[in-house]
């Protein structure tokens, strides 16, 4: 083990409050096995930007970005001396992370926390995390910029919303107006006037889920029932995360709406499910597990599950954009659904959903879609009152406003803006889907991200190349996107150009495939 005397540091933002909406349960047993993942420092730091939108290849980005072997040879004699087992087989220099397991005891004297149980109000799940801060010898800390896994509390919700919950809360209009109905998705595609030339073939879309499952006769139901050849869908176990459905009001009908949404515009993509325990480490592992994954080599990544900002470590904040930043440089784009409780993102105040709040991902807000055919008749900011849901959107108060976002028509904030884009998401125009055997309609700024993934494997399949980080080229050109310039979510309303609502717009595809082109 570490000498006692031997000087530790403390890592860097790696605070941890005492969770909220949980009963303390006591001290973890000692001899709990428990495993975290090590977030190793690159070897060069990594700035997209920099790149000017080049794609590098991995065999490019193992050599500059990856981690350094020395500092993975150190790490692994750390674990020994501390009674820690390295797992090799999911330990990677390109995702620069080295998986230590252990004793919840062995863990506490090597990382310097102390562990504790709680259980949370609202699940009675329960989890181990600590309060304070983790921290590493002196030789090994500058090493490091995460330990991911000593805090295992829920970190992401899914951003879904059944339209059946909505009738239950929502008062009807007390003057006729044009009733809103439900879509499906190859229906939302052809109002927004996606390529027609391509259906994803060869290009495989990955998607990212923290709980639920699917069920192949789901698949094979609803594509059949759409007259689509059912696409070729995989589970991907991270973590241990598995594909698990049994709760047809729980995150089944996330993982529904995401593969139904993409499979049904991109049908002829393969499409590739990381399945992730709802913890930081789940969330940041799922990612860098997408976007390295040799295999089936995704080319988008669509993500619905998130939190508010201010509920994520700093630290963890920082790994995950890293992560996403990774993504960018080799060519994967990241689409992330802003979230469904407004402005204020179910918290006091303003608040912004992460991960959509990095500047390295698509932030994809919501619409309420009337249309028919090829015509749209109207298209607002969706807003369903507090109870029944509305887009997320603000500033964040981590990153600052990227260049490219900057200087954009309605566009005036120093910080990050979220959404960039917007896509339908009210449940009351919401999508048609099937969920352990049910006819559903799901609406939720969780359709709005495998939207925008389906659209960008239409564009790479079109293009022969993956288009990967797509902010700058996009805000380039707003005429590309049906401005939304009615409703609010609260907080912030919806103008002329960019707002915090549904940000550029909804997307006319055939234009943003030219711009992309």
């Amino acid at each position: 083990m570490s000498s006692p005397a031997q000087k530790r540091v403390a890592l860097f933002h790696s605070d941890r409050a005492v969770p909220a909406n949980a009963t303390h349960i006591g001290r973890t047993d000692p001899k709990q096995i428990i495993s975290v993942s090590v977030i190793v420092k690159r070897r060069n730091p990594l700035d997209l930007g920099a790149l000017g939108g080049r794609r590098v290849s991995p065999e490019e980005f193992d050599a500059q970005y990856a981690a350094d072997p020395a500092s993975f040879e150190a790490l692994r004699g750390f674990a020994h001396q501390n009674g820690l087992a390295v797992d090799e087989a999911a330990s990677s220099l390109s995702r620069r992370t080295m998986v230590m397991r252990g004793t919840a005891q062995a863990m506490e004297q090597a990382f310097g926390v102390e562990l504790h149980d709680y259980e949370d109000t609202a699940t009675k799940k329960r989890y181990h995390t600590f309060t304070g801060q983790s921290s590493l010898p002196a030789t090994h800390a500058p090493l490091v910029d995460a330990v991911l896994g000593l805090d295992a509390r829920p970190i992401a919700k899914p951003h879904f919303r059944f339209l059946k919950d909505l009738k239950k809360k929502k008062p009807k209009p007390s003057a006729p107006t044009a009733s809103p109905a439900p879509f499906n998705p190859p229906q939302v595609a052809e109002l927004y006037d996606f390529p027609t030339s391509a259906n994803g073939a060869g290009q495989t879309i990955a998607i990212l889920e923290l709980g639920g499952g699917y069920q192949t006769s789901d698949i094979q139901t609803y594509f059949s029932g759409l007259g689509l050849t059912p696409p070729t869908v995989v589970a991907v176990s991270v973590d241990g995360g598995t594909n698990a459905p049994g709760d047809p009001s729980g995150a089944d009908g996330e993982v529904a709406l995401d593969i139904q949404v993409a499979g049904s515009i991109a049908n002829g993509a393969r499409i590739a499910v990381y399945f992730a325990p709802n913890t930081d480490q789940g969330f940041i592992d799922a990612i860098t597990t997408a976007v390295h994954d040799t295999a089936n080599k995704p080319s988008v990544l669509s993500i619905s599950w998130g939190g508010p900002e201010s509920t994520w470590a700093q630290a963890s904040v920082t790994a995950l954009d890293d992560a996403c930043q990774s993504a960018g440089a080799l060519g994967v784009t990241i689409t992330v659904a802003s979230g469904d409780n407004g402005s204020t993102d179910g918290e006091s105040g303003n608040n912004v959903d992460f991960p959509a709040s990095s500047p390295h991902v698509l932030a994809c807000g919501g619409t309420e879609l009337i249309g028919s055919g090829t015509t749209i008749g109207s298209e607002v900011v969706w807003n369903d009152g507090s109870d029944g849901g509305a887009t997320g959107g603000g500033f964040s108060t981590t990153f600052a406003a990227p260049t490219w976002q900057t200087g954009v028509k309605g566009f005036s904030g120093t910080m990050r803006g979220v959404p960039d884009v917007a896509g339908d998401a009210s449940p009351e125009s919401g999508y048609n889907i099937l969920v352990d055997g049910q006819q559903e309609v799901v609406g939720g700024t969780s359709a709005v991200a495998p939207l925008w993934a389906a659209l960008i494997t239409l564009i790479n399949q079109m293009k022969g190349t993956p288009v990967g980080f797509v902010n700058a080229a996009l805000y380039g050109d707003a005429s590309d996107f049906h401005d939304i310039t009615s409703g609010n979510n609260g907080s912030f309303s919806a103008g002329p150009g960019w707002d915090a609502c549904t940000g550029l717009g909804s997307p006319n595809g055939q234009e943003i495939a030219g711009a992309l082109g």
